[in-house]
């Protein structure tokens, strides 16, 4: 999701370097309280990769799932304080430089190199999210409003459900992603966020009832081959990595900020591993990648399906907004471009229609750019920014940390490709 709009986005910067000398966002010398720091770490990372959840522990088993939901929350806590520190370190050594966003560390600890690197995760990560709304919401609408063109023959005017679909969000999402100011798109975020909450809780409760009466056959462990696909989604489901910096800056109580991250990600982790073993204990091996298409199509299944729809389709300008921080600045001057971002829209719609599984898509996302921006690179830092003062344990860590993520991103991208491949050719 995102969180408030008074702070730097995680592609945004304010370093003193040529030509990269004018923060795109304001920055706000507001601070927050404990309660209003963890309300906005929960907004920044509970997003729709939760949807996906019963269907990866479908694969992977709902013992081994929750076990690597746990773990991944752990290391992307770990990875989070990693940031946090490194920032610290390289403000005190320089003194003068204030770091406010995840590109401003890269490009502190690594020069242009550094920024380059986010920047481009940056991208593919926030696109990536954006092409599994459009899955999600096409894949949804298609379910609800033609039931009988859901099978892979079905065509609407010569086209399949899914594409018509896109394509009828493609000039509104036009017209949304044309409005240049984030403090327009501020309610939006509001309305996203509860109605994210909402449907989650709706579906929690169905899945109990539907578990409770049918008792579907589950297993525990569904085998080594389905780690790393498990790994990719849990990875996506945490997806906030980038505005712990700004969130810091804006903590009014800095010494106590990773007592309150560690509180919200547990919270966090407890959430998405009772929606997953949830969804997954209700429908068994039923169990689809979009977990309310199974509520069936009754009204209340209908309501909370379009209201996810509604909270994907206004969600999706802000999640694209460091995309065109990122592009603008790089290939437009800073300046807002109408074309650049009406080009991005048209990408992101186009890689949508070649990806069918929802949760096929997230695992590939979470398995290769997440997992590089949320492991490698925050340990990378780390490693740089502390290079003369760390101890063994320290350096074996975050060398082990750089190459764990490098091996279950190059695991898992293969992993997720050929499961997207595999459903192809079915």
């Amino acid at each position: 999701m995102t969180i408030g709009k008074d702070i730097a986005s995680s592609s945004s910067y304010v370093l003193d370097v040529p030509r990269e000398d004018t923060p795109l966002l304001n920055n706000s010398h507001k601070t927050s309280s404990n309660f209003k720091t963890c309300a906005n770490i929960f907004i920044a990372i509970v997003g729709a990769g939760v949807l996906g959840l019963p269907y990866s522990f479908k694969k992977t088993g709902w013992l081994m799932g929750t076990i690597m939901l746990f773990i991944v929350a752990f290391l992307t806590y770990y990875c989070m304080m990693l940031l946090v520190y490194s920032r610290r370190k390289i403000e005190f050594k320089l003194k003068v430089v204030k770091i406010s966003s995840f590109g401003d560390l890269g490009y502190a600890v690594c020069g242009p190199v550094g920024r380059f690197a986010v920047d481009v995760m940056i991208l593919l990560s926030q696109a990536g999210f954006c092409v599994s709304y459009m899955i999600f919401v096409a894949n949804t609408l298609a379910y609800i409003f033609n039931y009988e063109y859901s099978m892979p023959e079905a065509k609407i005017l010569g086209f399949t459900p899914k594409t018509v679909y896109i394509w009828a969000c493609f000039p509104f999402q036009l017209g949304l992603n044309s409005i240049p100011s984030l403090t327009h798109l501020a309610p939006l975020s509001i309305f996203a966020d509860v109605v994210d909450l909402g449907a989650m809780g709706v579906v929690m409760v169905e899945d109990v009832m539907i578990a409770l009466q049918n008792r579907p056959l589950v297993q525990a462990f569904g085998g080594f081959s389905m780690f790393f696909y498990g790994l990719g989604v849990s990875v996506y489901a945490f997806e906030g990595i980038g505005m712990v910096l700004p969130l810091e800056t804006e903590t009014k109580d800095k010494a106590r900020f990773g007592r309150i991250l560690g509180i919200a990600m547990g919270f966090i982790s407890l959430i998405y591993a009772s929606f997953g073993v949830l969804g997954y204990f209700a429908f068994g091996e039923e169990t689809q990648d979009i977990i309310t298409t199974n509520l069936g199509q009754g009204l209340l299944s209908c309501f909370v399906q379009i209201g996810l729809c509604i909270n994907l389709f206004f969600t999706f300008p802000l999640m694209m907004n460091p995309v065109y921080e990122v592009m603008e600045r790089r290939f437009w001057e800073g300046k807002y471009s109408l074309f650049l971002r009406w080009m991005m829209v048209l990408v992101v719609s186009l890689v949508a229609l070649l990806v069918p599984n929802f949760a096929d898509f997230l695992s590939l996302v979470g398995s290769s750019v997440c997992i590089i921006l949320g492991f490698v690179l925050p340990a990378l830092f780390h490693l740089i920014a502390f290079k003369n003062d760390l101890g063994w344990i320290g350096l074996t860590t975050d060398v082990a940390l750089i190459l764990f993520g490098v091996v279950c991103a190059i695991s898992g991208t293969w992993s997720s490709l050929a499961e997207i491949f595999s459903v192809k050719v079915a």
